[in-house]
């Protein structure tokens, strides 16, 4: 401290009361007042840790630091003078952008005082954070001499503020943010986006059958499994955006940067895999799934609110398409939500009121093409909206518990219809994880059984890997009972949900369901679905099961299950799911043979579809008509006679653009191939990769905050001439540009 004070000037020569730069300062005591005291309560300040004193000289190196101070860092004195100050700290910015921008280098190279600036120092592996205060020290001429300043140990209370902060912005059972903290960086993202014009995508995810874990093995069991799936989420995103948890069994991840879809669906599909998983608590296994809602901003929202809002739309959508899917936002699912709600209600009175009827589809042997067997498929033919599909009805049964009842009705009416069938054909029946798990499901399949006068061995119950999730005790001796009764077991769709070789060493089942997802592409150039077929199949013989191929539409695709070793085959090639009445009639002969008739080559699937559309030429634009969609082509109608090799660009409307050349054309009709294919929208729809911004449609004229979230497409542009296209500025989005950007993405 006397090095200090001498360093700085000695003595201090101003008058009694006040301070060397003229300040008033308290009198002291006239026993207190000379120099020599004064430096016994300075040095009795540094060494009570109250506060240290630190100095520079005119090249901000160190001259001076309180030897309590000097300690910390496990260094002599003589070592730490000299050294750059700036050299001894790490600046703690933390949240702060601000003070990240003001960096203590460059405070002490612009010779600016500060206060109360955190730093963090290295003690000898450990870290210790105190706060420093400097300010410019220059002699009477105004010559800039060094820093004098401050230092103080605040670690205790630096670290209880961080701890308290980050509770309340983490997650204190995952770890994650919680819902303060995502808001708050959305917020903050979308802000900063909105200006440089970016784009930021959202996930919404919550975990099915969560509650049943909580139910039956405990919230002790609930908590780890939480823990579990943070960690899961953390290797699939990694580096690439934020999760946080928003309570109970609800995660969210912001992805700055992002929308491609293709990406984003892949994203969202490894997800979906990786949580379905299997999960070990505490010696109890569990396994549950999720869904995933996919909002994009700026194309589905500008604001925070608007997006979230989207997102948690597209998780409706997606947990209501059968749960384990991932659903994009489209404008479109405002009118699905309000549709499903209709179906719900009619579907109350569907059974009672006769609009429910079994369907039966062949299952034949891969060999001989000799019919084996039929599923049982339902079907509904709704008075006004005709034919609803399975896919829709059957998940809101299952949200509604209306699918106890279904299944009872279709249990009854399979083993009716199939009691008139010859032979022992048999007759295969869905059962739901929710049917399962009633006590009274042996007792239905009795009665259905006996009133029908069936044989038992000619039913076969096709069970989904979902009923494992539940009790372990419970799905064996559900298990145990139905095989007292004589009736066959089946795998469905093996290889797509919680697939595990443990369960299939447990339950008795006779067959396994090779899914049809596997079936397609399998005969696609590099595609890893005919390897998996093969070891499906070797896997059920291995343990004297038989395996049922579904899906199969074309010849090379039935080439190449059988070449695999499946043992039954089901799919188009062979029949749709026909009405009992077809069936009697195809048997009536005795002619259980099906001839196989399908296309030589399996093409990327088409969907009917009709639909509004523009198609832009050029600088021309013009309405026309979308009959059918597939990855890699459409067909549309309302152009004559268009030549054959004419490229187009195809409105199809939420800023999608599909660039595509003419293939086939014939008086108003063009079949198209697109530049780039298509991708899954998660559900059996298909959208472009990339959209037109509405930033671009901004700078075109068309007013951003005008724009409803997701809904917008090119501005009409009818025989538009060139110059009338320079003329008009701004008001329209060029073609070439709009061409030229999609080809970019």
């Amino acid at each position: 401290m006397r090095r200090f004070l001498k360093g700085i000037g000695g003595k201090s020569s101003s008058p009694e009361g006040a301070s060397a730069d003229g300040s008033e300062r308290p009198l002291m005591p006239i026993a207190m007042a000379d120099g020599a005291s004064r430096l016994q309560l300075l040095d009795e300040f540094e060494a009570g840790n109250i506060g240290w004193f630190w100095a520079t000289d005119d090249q901000n190196r160190l001259i001076y630091l309180s030897p309590p101070a000097a300690a910390t860092f496990q260094a002599s004195h003589e070592d730490l003078i000299g050294r750059p100050l700036a050299s001894l700290f790490t600046l703690e910015a933390g949240d702060d952008e601000e003070a990240a921008e003001r960096p203590l280098p460059f405070l002490l190279s612009a010779r600016t005082k500060f206060a109360n600036m955190i730093v963090k120092v290295d003690a000898g592996g450990e870290t210790c954070w105190w706060t420093i205060t400097g300010k410019p020290y220059l002699n009477p001429q105004g010559t800039f001499l060094g820093y004098r300043g401050g230092a103080k140990d605040i670690t205790a209370d630096f670290e209880r503020q961080r701890d308290n902060t980050r509770a309340a912005q983490f997650d204190s059972l995952t770890g994650l943010a919680n819902r303060n903290r995502m808001t708050r960086r959305l917020t903050a993202i979308l802000t900063a986006y909105k200006v440089a014009k970016r784009s930021c995508a959202l996930l919404m995810l919550d975990l099915d059958r969560f509650k049943a874990v909580n139910d039956t093995l405990g919230h002790p069991a609930g908590d780890e499994l939480l823990k579990q799936v943070a960690q899961r989420l953390e290797r699939i995103v990694g580096t690439k955006g934020e999760i946080g948890r928003l309570g109970g069994d609800e995660f969210q991840i912001i992805l700055p940067d992002m929308d491609d879809r293709g990406d984003l669906g892949d994203l969202a599909h490894r997800i979906i895999q990786m949580i379905s998983q299997p999960y070990s608590l505490d010696g109890s296994r569990a396994i549950i799934g999720t869904s995933v809602g996919i909002a994009v901003a700026p194309y589905d929202g500008i604001e925070p609110s608007e997006l979230v809002k989207a997102a948690d739309l597209a998780l409706y959508a997606a947990k209501g398409g059968g749960r384990g899917q991932y659903r994009f936002y489209s404008n479109d699912l405002k009118d699905i939500a309000h549709q499903r709600r209709e179906i719900e209600e009619d579907l109350r009175d569907a059974l009672s009121r006769g609009e429910l009827k079994m369907h039966y589809q062949p299952v034949v042997c891969a060999k001989t093409h000799k019919v084996k067997g039929f599923e049982a498929l339902m079907r509904w033919e709704h008075p006004e909206r005709g034919s609803i599909s399975p896919a829709v009805f059957i998940p809101i049964a299952e949200e509604t518990n209306l699918i106890i009842a279904l299944g009872e009705w279709a249990m009854r009416q399979a083993c009716e219809d199939s009691s008139q069938w010859p032979g022992d054909l048999t007759v295969s029946v869905n059962v739901s994880a929710q049917q399962f798990s009633t006590e009274n499901l042996p007792t239905l399949v009795t009665n259905a059984l006996s009133s029908s006068g069936l044989k038992p061995s000619r039913l076969e119950l096709e069970i989904t890997e979902s009923v494992f999730m539940g009790d372990a005790a419970a799905t064996d001796a559900m298990f145990a009972k139905l095989k007292r009764i004589g009736v066959r077991l089946a795998l469905d769709d093996f290889g797509t949900g919680y697939s595990s070789l443990g369960y299939l060493r447990k339950a008795p089942f006779d067959k396994i369901k090779i899914d049809q997802s596997f079936v397609r592409g399998s005969t696609e150039p590099d595609n890893s679905n005919s390897a998996i077929i093969a070891a499906i199949v070797s896997l059920a013989n291995a343990l004297d099961m038989e395996t049922t191929a579904e899906g199969v539409e074309a010849m090379d695709e039935l080439a190449l299950v059988q070449k695999r070793g499946a043992t039954l085959i089901q799919g188009f090639i062979f029949s749709r799911a026909v009405p009992q009445e077809e069936v009697l009639e195809k048997l009536s002969d005795g002619n259980f043979i099906y001839q196989a008739n399908g296309p030589e080559k399996q093409r990327s699937q088409r969907r009917t579809v009709f639909r509004r559309i523009g198609v832009i030429h050029e600088d021309h634009r013009y309405d026309a008509v979308l009959r059918n969609l597939s990855r890699t082509g459409a067909m549309i109608e309302g152009l004559l006679e268009v030549p054959v090799g004419t490229d187009l660009v195809l409105d199809l409307g939420e800023g999608q653009l599909a660039i595509c050349r003419v293939r086939r054309s014939q008086d108003a009709t063009q079949g198209v191939e697109f530049e780039t294919p298509l991708v899954s929208d998660g559900s059996d729809g298909l959208c472009t990769r990339h959209r037109i911004s509405p930033y671009a449609l901004a700078a075109a004229g068309m007013p951003l905050a005008a724009l409803p979230p997701g809904h917008y497409s090119l501005p009409e542009r009818r025989n538009a001439s060139h110059s009338g296209q320079r003329s008009e500025g701004r008001r329209f989005v060029q073609v070439d540009v709009a061409m030229g950007a999609s080809r970019a993405a």
